[in-house]
């Protein structure tokens, strides 16, 4: 079976790290907040080029603790797509922040500069652009400029993005703040959950420091109202130090992938992405086609995986009832229909790479 993410596989090339690793961390008998955390947050902030990162314990914590930090309270509106998994959302619902939902281009599948517009004319308080799939959001510096005229802050979620690049620049450090997740299946993982904060704002940073541990300014002093109790463990800090320096060659790995795949697939029923050198690190590779669900079953008989990320509008979930019935955004309910996930990540070999192509060129709708 060829999975749509090998963990073993990942994990089994990189045993001698991890146990290194491990092995300082247990020798060393400090495991929360400690030389470990510090030192990944100082490699993180200089990979990014920005003056600082923040670790926390996963990357749903980092976008709410990020918009906290930007001054985001109970009612206010913030905007987000809705095609990107429920996170931030769920963030939001935390707070007690009122989403407003933008559509995404169709091709890039990343919200825009007018939804931007759309949204700030609405009112919003803050605006989260999702680098989604991989890809660098492309009107970004667009986005951030009007942000800026308008003093609205502008949140980066880059969970599904490490790397990713617009003309040279990183994603991460255009907005105020950006978001990160070490899930294990993101580009820079860890072996468990993580996640963290970046910003050149000092004051936002300071913030996020309190309110990542009981809102504390001293030990048992508590300053920070709405805070919590979110930390990186010196275990996942120790092996994303590990990591990291492997990161691009992982992301080279999953453009080469991508790449592959846009090369050999030639099925008239379906779609593939449109991406443009290193403003893609090969997170997801989403294809669209009219039947996924039919692709799927056919993939899985070939003893291919897939998936699909993601099948329900945010505005849709269940758990809202009927409080955004009156929605409707064209190209966010296209997508959810005819999206699919194929396998791409670096241990993919390429005789798995052609097989999953050879299966998707054969598939008759």
């Amino acid at each position: 079976m060829i999975l749509i993410n090998d963990l073993s596989a990942h994990s089994k090339a990189l045993r001698t790290k991890i146990d290194s690793a491990l092995d300082r961390v247990i020798s060393r008998g400090w495991f929360v907040l400690g030389p470990e955390v510090t030192a990944f947050e100082t490699q993180f902030a200089e990979y990014l080029g920005v003056t600082k990162t923040v670790s926390l314990a996963n990357g749903t914590d980092a976008i709410e603790l990020g918009l906290r930090a930007v001054g985001i309270k109970s009612g206010d509106l913030v905007a987000t797509v809705a095609n990107a998994g429920m996170y931030t959302t769920t963030a939001l619902i935390a707070i007690g922040a009122n989403p407003f939902f933008m559509d995404v281009d169709i091709s890039s599948r990343i919200t825009t500069l007018d939804e931007c517009k759309r949204a700030i004319n609405a009112g919003v308080k803050a605006i989260v652009v999702t680098h989604l799939y991989g890809r660098a959001a492309p009107e970004i510096k667009a986005i951030v400029e009007l942000c800026r005229n308008h003093k609205i802050p502008l949140v980066e979620d880059c969970a599904q993005a490490h790397g990713a690049k617009i003309e040279g620049k990183i994603v991460g450090t255009f907005g105020d703040i950006s978001c990160f997740s070490f899930y294990p299946t993101k580009n820079l993982g860890a072996l468990g959950d993580g996640g963290a904060i970046a910003t050149n704002n000092a004051r936002l940073a300071e913030t996020v420091l309190r309110l990542r541990q009981y809102g504390w300014s001293s030990k048992y002093q508590v300053s920070l109202m709405n805070s919590s109790n979110s930390r990186l463990d010196e275990m996942q800090a120790a092996t994303l130090s590990e990591f990291l320096p492997l990161l691009d060659g992982w992301n080279e790995r999953r453009r080469e992938i991508a790449e592959r795949y846009t090369a050999l697939i030639k099925n008239p029923a379906v779609q593939l992405p449109v991406f443009n050198g290193d403003d893609y690190v090969g997170h997801l590779y989403v294809i669209e086609t009219s039947n996924p669900e039919s692709l799927r079953l056919y993939l899985k008989e070939n003893q291919i995986a897939s998936e699909v990320h993601y099948p329900i509008p945010d505005y849709r979930q269940p758990v809202f009832g009927e409080q955004f019935a009156d929605i409707h955004l064209p190209n966010t309910e296209k997508l959810a229909i005819t999206i699919l996930t194929l396998p791409c990540y670096p241990e993919l070999t390429d005789e798995e790479v052609g097989k999953v192509a050879e299966a998707v060129n054969s598939w008759k709708p």
